[in-house]
């Protein structure tokens, strides 16, 4: 099928009417020299984000049809991007590799992994440990418990910093962050009951405050209903929180009284991949 002449691809609009920022892809602000990769980058991003067809793709990035192609064929030819046979396009081995070699070489996986099947083994929950990765919460391993619960996260996929208990203990050093990211993460059409749809940002602000002078943070079914979990942050030898951890479970084993008993353990546990970071308590 032929390729439209390389006009840029029209600017999707918001309900607005303005059109949708690509900031996030860096193509606008990326350095002289460098578009080409910028444009590449943008056109995986785009993928990952579930747009599958050229068109999608041109639209969403904001770069032109002929020249998205050709980065496609590129893409493709390298791995980074695979065809399915109805013509969409997904994510490449490429990436699994790179993506699984990125998980080997941080430190705080092969560190947290003994201490995190040591707590699996201890509470028969689910044990998440993740890092923040482009403003979300980024899964780096999960242990599933032995009680047959099924929840959304997984390895590699991303969740809001602001509803889950494992992001609100990413940002527990960052007040100057929660307002901002709670009312970017507060989901449209809010107000449907959940716990998160009702907060104000001063009172999620006044949550996080006492969740940071606890050193530990909690979800209350604010990211999936029925599931609530414990966490608390992982530091390095600076002291600055890059990791945390977090024991999850649906609501029958999670009574009040139980999140408050595991509260210690899982600072326990985090204490303890922390230190082999280097950190030190002081």
């Amino acid at each position: 099928m032929a390729v439209p002449p390389d006009a840029p691809a029209p600017r999707a609009l918001a309900p607005t009417g303005e059109p949708v920022s690509r900031a996030h892809d860096g193509i606008a602000s990326a350095p002289p020299g460098t578009q080409t990769l910028a444009r590449g980058i943008a056109i995986v991003n785009a993928v990952s984000r579930g747009r599958t067809r050229l068109r999608d793709i041109a639209e969403e990035t904001g770069v032109g049809r002929s020249t998205t192609h050709r980065l496609l064929q590129l893409l493709l030819a390298t791995g980074y991007l695979r065809q399915l046979d109805d013509g969409a396009y997904a994510l490449g081995p490429a990436l699994i590799e790179l993506g699984y070699q990125a998980l080997q070489e941080n430190p705080v996986t092969g560190v947290a992994a003994p201490v995190l099947r040591a707590l699996a083994d201890r509470v028969h929950d689910t044990v998440h440990l993740a890092i923040e990765g482009r403003g979300q919460v980024l899964y780096l391993d999960k242990i599933p418990g032995t009680r047959g619960a099924v929840m959304r996260s997984q390895i590699g996929h991303r969740m809001p910093l602001t509803r889950t208990g494992i992001g609100k203990a990413l940002l527990l050093d960052s007040p100057g962050r929660w307002s901002e990211r709670f009312l970017a993460e507060r989901p449209a059409g809010a107000g449907h009951g959940l716990e998160h749809d009702v907060l104000t940002a001063d009172a999620f602000v006044q949550v996080m405050e006492a969740s940071a002078g606890r050193g530990v943070a909690f979800d209350l079914e604010e990211n999936e209903p029925g599931i609530l979990c414990v966490a608390a942050p992982v530091r390095d030898t600076s002291g600055s929180i890059v990791a945390a951890i977090s024991v999850t479970a649906t609501r029958p084993y999670m009574p009040p009284e139980r999140l408050e008993t595991l509260a210690p353990i899982v600072q326990d546990a985090a204490a303890r991949i922390s230190t082999g970071l280097g950190w030190r308590a002081t």
